[in-house]
């Protein structure tokens, strides 16, 4: 359906803007700051910050502005509308047994990844990741899982509207040497990732198709490198990840 500029309510839209300026590197921000990371005026951003505030999705100390547990509600109303985290929340309890790793899985939503399904063994990195966390799908094995099945175009859209920053020595920044990881992700069916993310941490993923082969998500086992490197990691963790996939793909 065609939607007119006539359709669409811009303040919605921009107080949209203003959540989202919040993160985990950015949980207070003033209303100076949210203006500009949502690329509103500050009156606006003003607006919509008073308002998260009188609505109880924001606090105010007077000088800055956070979030509260309320704006939990909105990510909740997805995962409680969709079957597919209940759906892979057993899966991943069981290959997190088998393989004695951490497992999860996530969906894209821009240039960045969303956890919606995890379970643990041990905690393997030094940020709490849980359904709603995200992470930058560039540098994630899941968001390279699943970057891979998106035209060349969609891929380099993503890249070049990602911030392509280095968190360790490993990381790969550069648009041709990841257009080139990606595409070899494509062709073995599943990405792995070595201390790119987090120094010690290495990760394994593949895709969660559906009966008629399309993507729904991602999965992945991640591991202390000491533990298991990258190396060993597709010969320990592939053939369970696969039985996984094969049995999501016979219920989605």
């Amino acid at each position: 359906m065609a939607v007119g500029e006539r359709d669409l309510m811009g303040g919605f839209a921009k107080g949209l803007r203003v959540i989202e300026a919040f993160s985990a590197e950015r949980p207070r921000l003033s209303i100076a700051a949210a203006a500009e990371l949502a690329g509103l005026d500050r009156a606006t951003a003003r607006r919509c910050l008073l308002t998260l505030s009188e609505l109880g999705y924001a606090d105010y100390d007077g000088k800055f502005f956070s979030l509260t547990p309320k704006i939990m509600r909105l990510g909740h109303a997805w995962l409680s509308a969709t079957p597919l985290p209940s759906l892979l929340q057993p899966h991943l309890d069981q290959l997190s047994e088998r393989v004695g790793q951490s497992a999860s899985a996530s969906v894209l939503d821009g240039s960045e990844i969303v956890y919606i399904a995890r379970a643990f063994q041990r905690r393997v990195m030094s940020i709490n990741l849980m359904p709603g966390s995200r992470l930058p799908a560039y540098s994630s094995s899941m968001g390279r899982v699943l970057l891979s099945v998106l035209s060349r175009s969609e891929i380099l859209e993503i890249l070049k509207s990602s911030d392509l920053k280095a968190n360790t020595p490993y990381t790969k920044t550069d648009i041709p040497s990841l257009v080139a990881e990606i595409e070899a992700v494509r062709r073995q069916g599943f990405a792995v990732i070595d201390q790119e993310l987090e120094i010690g941490l290495c990760s394994i993923a593949l895709p969660v198709l559906e009966r008629k082969g399309r993507v729904m998500a991602a999965i992945n086992v991640g591991a202390p490198a000491a533990v298991l490197p990258a190396k060993d990691l597709a010969a320990v963790c592939l053939p369970p990840m696969r039985e996984i996939q094969l049995q999501l793909q016979s219920v989605l």
